[in-house]
């Protein structure tokens, strides 16, 4: 069950992305000049209020990691804006970077290559603070044992290695990584993923409660629908490249619009053998973001592609209470896979 939408401000939202676009060049013969783009992301626009968390979801390869990275400025947009408590991320230099840095952060996927194996634990959570002089000796060593307990870890640990830790542990420890400098945005990618079930659970429960200690603002990528339904307010949808589809949770699940968010949810398994869904499934292969196709990107697999979706990329446009949406064929067919389901 998703968290209850919190009654958000009707000001300016913490983080706002415009038009975002970053390609990767391609490069080859003697040269080495650019022979082709990977469009990785193209023209994705959303917003995050304070004390959000949005789900970002979809096919791999769809540009979801490479969305957060690029907010973050891990590596650098080829286009489009984004604004962070109303500053211009990509403008700013010298000390506003570094503040920005404090105020920004991200959990990474793989708890294994995410932690250098040659550091205890204990210094890789606070080497934020020693990079940004914060406290002196005893209060960073002290903030570390007092993060370390806040995530589940006994503090007398911060002299092991990461080899001595499970993986679930070792999550915990890039969490406490994150939230030493007391971020207000994080964004999770794909925390969970590497993990056990049994353990996915924990590692969410305890992001939950985390970001209502600490009032944090969350983009959580992931590919699991039902991990992003219990975490995520509002859940965007992905394909090559694009958004699709943006909306709260509620109506993602319910009300599904656009054909591919039908098809991710039809694909999810259900517990009751009672309940009778009806299973789309997409024909071909993802188009290589090399060369995207013309119009809409998702014709090529969509069951209900018309001429206009080849010729005409549709509008990505609100259709009502916030629900936006980029379809040509909205409101022509039904959805009734999107409800949770029927008796046999």
């Amino acid at each position: 069950m998703a968290l209850a939408t919190p009654a958000f401000p009707n000001g300016a939202p913490l983080v706002s992305v415009q038009n975002l676009v970053k390609h990767f060049p391609i490069r080859g013969g003697i040269l080495y000049r650019t022979v082709g783009e990977v469009h990785a992301v193209d023209d994705v626009s959303l917003e995050i209020q304070a004390g959000e968390t949005l789900g970002l979801v979809g096919e791999s390869g769809c540009g979801k990691t490479t969305t957060g990275r690029v907010i973050l400025r891990l590596i650098p947009a080829s286009g489009g804006k984004v604004s962070f408590a109303g500053k211009d991320v990509f403008g700013v230099r010298g000390d506003g970077l570094k503040q920005l840095r404090r105020d920004m952060q991200i959990i990474f996927q793989d708890p294994y290559s995410s932690l250098d194996p040659r550091m205890p634990v204990g210094d890789i959570i606070g080497e934020g603070l020693v990079v940004h002089g914060i406290g002196s000796r005893s209060e960073r060593e002290q903030a570390v044992r007092d993060m370390m307990g806040l995530v589940g870890l006994r503090p007398q640990y911060a002299r092991r290695y990461p080899h001595e830790f499970s993986g679930g542990q070792r999550q915990r420890i890039g969490i406490a990584r994150a939230l030493i400098l007391h971020p207000k945005f994080v964004i999770c990618d794909e925390p969970v993923s590497a993990l056990d079930v049994s353990i996915q659970s924990q590692i969410l429960n305890l992001l939950r409660d985390l970001q209502q200690q600490f009032q944090l603002t969350y983009l959580f990528i992931a590919h699991n629908l039902a991990v992003v339904r219990y975490i995520s307010d509002r859940i965007g949808v992905m394909y090559l490249g694009k958004l699709v589809e943006l909306a709260t949770t509620d109506d993602i699940f319910r009300h599904p619009l656009h054909p591919y968010t039908q098809a991710l949810l039809s694909a999810i398994p259900q517990p009751d053998p009672t309940l009778r869904r009806r299973r789309i499934v997409l024909t071909g292969d993802v188009p290589s973001p090399i060369n995207p196709p013309t119009g809409c990107r998702f014709h090529t697999r969509c069951p209900i592609a018309r001429d206009v979706c080849q010729e005409k990329e549709p509008t990505f446009r609100d259709v009502g209470g916030g629900h936006r949406v980029a379809c040509h064929a909205v409101g022509t067919w039904g959805s009734d896979i999107s409800a949770p389901g029927t008796k046999g």
